[in-house]
């Protein structure tokens, strides 16, 4: 049976603050523009994608833990 992990509700309502989104944005644009981002840049950005990521799957198991 699988351990069932509590989850603080204030955090399955925690978002990327505007600032931080604003930056992954912007890394991620000028990837798409054809811009090689540096390697310090890439490692910014996919740990921004993996924390949006994570964040979207707390939400998401916090709904179905409330339903």
């Amino acid at each position: 049976m699988p351990e069932i992990v509590e989850i603080p509700i204030e955090l399955t309502h925690f978002q990327l603050p505007q600032a931080v989104q604003a930056r992954l944005q912007s890394l991620l644009d000028r990837q798409d523009e054809g811009y090689t981002l540096s390697q310090a840049e890439r490692q910014e950005a996919e740990g921004l994608v993996e924390l949006a990521e994570f964040l979207s799957l707390l939400r998401l198991r916090s709904t179905r833990v409330t339903k």
